[in-house]
């Protein structure tokens, strides 16, 4: 008999009945969940003892609940400005005046903190890659395959600007999850303020309109909104197809308006009832609605990039295939004998 067998030392057995090793112990998606909720609600509660609602009107006075603690914890819309120029009083101001807010401040912070996860993530090496490596890569591959699958091809270039846009607005709406942000007047959530998701419309608008021009040349992208050649098919049809570019045209512009105020909506929204059920409960309630943010700010991130990612591809798709048909299609559509692929 062989004595070369590797005894199993007892300390390396748990004690439970399966005789798993403590090594490959895991907690449970229960233990995880209730870990969370606790979590959070000593989060919560650390952030109102540590600041406490204040009356706005007056500090001096006591804070009276319920009014007083949900006008005590949330700002009313515009964020609180740090560095320039207070914001006029009496309603909707449009300014051009350059300054420092909390959004911008805190954007700045999520910015930074990425970056530093990214090139943590990137610092191993390609032949031994360390774990953060391989949680990088697999969020990116998979975020190019989600892309090309709803992009096709022609999406694949411009996957980076959608995982950028994707990463950096979803850390953007988690950041207003986290109590002390929203609690203190130089943090907020940066896409709960409207300046910050219009500036992010109009870098993606820029980047779609750009990206037209680029790849289709000028003649040929303008005459997506301005089909002058459908004339040749006589004034009627000439007509119809410059309507129809022209909707196109404004469409083209109000793209922006409805991906910011679709991204600003929905995260203010959420962070105004967070806070109107914490400063009513205190803690123990908002952990519910807290999981359901957690959610709606992921598919608002998945939206914009989405979004961004498909005005990116239409604006590089080319409509010579459709010369002297604009027309006709339109009038298949309306009466209804369009093919299926046409609708």
């Amino acid at each position: 008999m062989s004595t070369d067998e590797p005894k199993t030392d007892i300390t390396d057995i748990d004690a439970s009945p399966s005789g798993r090793p403590a090594s490959a112990r895991r907690f449970g998606v229960g233990t995880v969940v209730i870990a969370a909720l606790v979590l959070v609600a000593v989060l919560d509660l650390a952030a109102f003892s540590a600041f406490y609602p204040r009356d706005p009107a007056d500090e001096s006075q006591p804070c009276a609940f319920p009014v007083c603690f949900i006008k005590g914890t949330l700002e009313f819309p515009a964020p609180h400005v740090l560095v320039g120029p207070e914001p006029p009083a009496g309603g909707l101001v449009i300014t051009a005046e350059p300054s420092i807010t909390s959004t911008i401040l805190t954007l700045w912070i999520v910015s930074a903190v990425l970056l530093v996860a990214i090139f943590l993530m990137s610092r191993g090496g390609a032949g031994k890659p360390g774990r953060l490596q391989n949680v990088g890569e697999w969020a990116y591959e998979s975020l190019t395959n989600f892309g090309t699958s709803i992009g096709g091809p022609a999406a694949r270039p411009y996957i980076p600007i959608f995982a950028a846009f994707f990463l950096l607005i979803l850390f953007s709406n988690w950041a207003g999850l986290i109590p002390p942000i929203g609690r203190v007047e130089f943090l907020r959530a940066p896409t709960s303020d409207v300046n910050v998701t219009i500036g992010l419309a109009l870098v993606s608008f820029t980047i779609f309109e750009f990206e037209g021009f680029r790849r289709l040349g000028p003649r040929r992208y303008l005459a997506k909104f301005f089909p002058l050649y459908e004339f040749k098919n006589g004034i009627g049809a000439g007509i119809i197809a410059m309507f129809v570019g022209l909707i196109e045209l404004m469409l083209d512009f109000v793209r922006p308006l409805t991906l910011s105020m679709r991204l600003f909506g929905n995260i203010y929204g959420g962070e105004v009832a967070l806070g109107v059920i914490t400063a009513l409960t205190i803690a123990f309630l908002p952990v519910l609605l807290l999981g359901l943010e957690f959610m709606l700010n992921l598919i608002q991130a998945l939206i914009f990039s989405i979004l961004s990612l498909m005005y990116i591809v239409l604006a590089i798709e080319s409509h010579d295939h459709e010369e002297g048909h604009v027309a006709e299609e339109v009038v298949a559509v309306a009466s209804g004998h369009a093919p299926a692929a046409a609708h």
